[in-house]
């Protein structure tokens, strides 16, 4: 009996150790070529790049800002969880150890404490959960943007039913938020500013350190929505409250599991609204007379967890760390600036900021003479996989958000496309 235990653990070690292979092989060696030479591809060796992207052997994927296709290593990972959780249970061996290896890996990319980390998605559940465990009064003031993402506007739009007042930023270009902006915005009365680290439509990043550091001088919490740049670009939660990033877009990970974080020193005053077993004091699982929660970011986990998620989620960081997300940010900047180049010489309009300190990887554009539904429906016979976005006019636009992984050539195949219809 001893002995078949011990064999189990072996393997499932094996199994473990088997998901960070192929990471390994570009760990060092790319990334310090990568470091030297910044005009080349993250990996020059295309066998290595389709091994690990196997969605570039048929497809142009450049449609990150929307769901990402998953990395061989990240499939892995969630595959070789679900077989072991047929062939014993679901919550075998090291599971536990895992989750907080985890959560120690989301730490780190973000710049935060492992305690401050739960371990749930959607974004939008973590942002529902920060604006519904703060102890509102009525009359307190919330600053956001109207034109975020919804998952972003909506839990904040519904605390006007408590009486909260909700300022609306209003920028005189779509998605730039910028200092100047938010400050003006300030009252006696603002508690919180929500807002997203990068615009979904026009890929606008905001100067998030400078934009925390600021509100926290006047007293007032800050939460981001960071999904459209955590994974991508470097993310630091030294002046934010609230964070909360789904694993699907440019983490490379897995739907429905991501990062919530909340700064330690706020726990007292975000209480969490969904409560169970895990994250309310059962001893032996008995229920107590009086809730209270355990002493970390875990209390704003009610139940099980998604471990195949959470797997997936840990394989992916661990790819973009081994990498280091300044050499994918730098990266990401260099395909954006090829896209943008030709776009330009084809008579496209681009639809939000092209350069600079505040460019990220989406770049959404249209054509005066032929519609970008069009331009999409042949980019998709043309096995380009992109996104169609439309404003609040009614126009619609392409929206290209090519990652770590793409290369120029890629684009180039999706520029011929459409120089061809023009």
């Amino acid at each position: 009996m001893e002995k078949d235990q011990e064999q189990d653990k072996r393997t499932q070690r094996d199994r473990r150790e088997s998901r960070w292979v192929k990471c390994k092989i570009y760990r060092h060696t790319i990334a310090a070529s990568y470091r030297d030479n910044l005009n080349m591809n993250l990996y020059p060796d295309e066998n290595e790049r389709l091994q690990l992207f196997p969605v570039s052997a048929k497809k142009r994927f450049l449609a990150h800002a929307a769901v990402t296709a998953l990395p061989r290593p990240v499939a892995d990972a969630v595959c070789n969880y679900t077989t072991q959780s047929c062939e014993q249970h679901q919550e075998f061996g090291d599971v536990l150890r895992d989750v907080k290896e985890t959560r120690r890996v989301c730490a780190e990319i973000i710049g935060a404490d492992s305690d401050e980390i739960a371990l749930l998605g959607p974004t939008s559940l973590g942002l529902s959960l920060f604006a519904n465990g703060i102890p509102w009064q009525a009359g307190d003031e919330v600053v956001c943007y109207g034109a975020d993402y919804p998952a972003n506007v909506y839990p904040w739009l519904e605390l006007q039913r408590r009486g909260v007042v909700i300022r609306q930023l209003k920028p005189e270009q779509m998605g730039e938020i910028t200092i100047e902006l938010v400050k003006a915005a300030l009252t006696r009365k603002t508690r919180l500013v929500a807002l997203a680290s990068c615009n979904f439509f026009t890929g606008y990043q905001i100067d998030v350190n400078a934009i925390g550091r600021m509100l926290h001088e006047h007293g007032v919490l800050f939460s981001l929505d960071a999904i459209q740049t955590l994974g991508a670009f470097p993310v630091n939660v030294e002046h934010v409250d609230f964070l909360s990033a789904d694993a699907h877009k440019w983490m490379l990970g897995p739907l429905a599991i991501g990062i919530v974080y909340v700064k330690k020193r706020h726990f007292d005053l975000l209480r969490p609204t969904l409560l169970g077993a895990w994250n309310v004091h059962s001893p032996n699982f008995i229920a107590q007379d009086e809730i209270r929660f355990v002493p970390t970011a875990q209390r704003y986990e009610p139940g099980v967890l998604n471990i195949a998620g959470i797997l997936g989620m840990r394989t992916a960081l661990e790819m973009i760390a081994g990498i280091g997300i300044d050499c994918v940010a730098a990266r990401l900047l260099e395909l954006k600036k090829h896209l943008v180049g030709q776009l330009d010489e084809l008579g496209f309009s681009i639809h939000g900021v092209k350069d600079g300190p505040h460019a990220s990887s989406i770049t959404t554009f249209r054509h005066a003479r032929i519609p970008a539904t069009t331009l999409f429906a042949h980019l998709e016979k043309a096995d380009v996989i992109c996104s169609l976005r439309h404003d609040r006019d009614g126009n619609d636009f392409l929206r290209f958000s090519p990652h770590l992984y793409n290369t120029e050539a890629e684009l180039d195949h999706a520029l011929e496309v459409m120089r061809k219809l023009l």
